[in-house]
């Protein structure tokens, strides 16, 4: 992790175990480029997290907020640079009686946002993760597209997509057949 990193920390045993502790976060440009470092992104050019950690039963804490940002990626096409805007909800709940399943095999649980309960929640680590899965997977600058690559040795004709559908022969042997008839 990149020391200029965004961090708030919230210590569980030192929250109110009544009502809900609300943050804001507002990060800096050094913490927005040291976070376009750790994502592996052009940049960040904003970056706010807003919410609320609150008790939920005996024993177990929610965390909700909304993640605003504003971030550069390169084109998967061109390279060029592609501006994304992201609004995002987030929410964990941190679950005291959650134990990580010990099979090799395991089915993904329904609730994907529960995790085990920490002594100390860092909101901002919690806020780069949900930047990072938000991002678009394979962000395009208007107009730009993916080309095909055909590729074939010498004296073959190389496939298309198109050839690889399950019916596309068929034309051409209806087509063969109707000349024949």
């Amino acid at each position: 992790m990149t020391s200029d990193l965004p961090t708030h920390v919230l210590q569980l045993s030192q929250l109110r175990n009544r009502r809900g502790t609300a943050f804001d976060l507002e990060t800096t440009p050094a913490e927005r480029a040291a976070t376009a470092r750790e994502l592996d992104i052009v940049a960040v050019k904003k970056l706010t997290f807003v919410g609320e950690i609150a008790p939920e039963g005996r024993a177990d804490w929610r965390l909700t907020g909304t993640l605003g940002a504003t971030v550069v990626q390169s084109c998967v096409a061109t390279l060029e640079p592609v501006t994304t805007r992201i609004d995002e909800s987030v929410l964990r709940t941190y679950a005291a009686d959650f134990e990580f399943p010990e099979a090799s095999e395991t089915e993904m649980p329904e609730d994907d946002t529960i995790e085990p309960l920490p002594a100390a929640v860092d909101v901002a680590q919690v806020m780069i993760e949900a930047l990072s899965l938000a991002l678009p997977a394979f962000p395009r600058a208007e107009g730009a597209e993916v080309g095909q690559v055909l590729a074939a040795e010498d004296g073959v004709d190389p496939m298309t997509d198109e050839d690889v559908k399950p019916f596309a022969g068929l034309g051409a042997l209806r087509d063969r057949l109707a000349k024949d008839d």
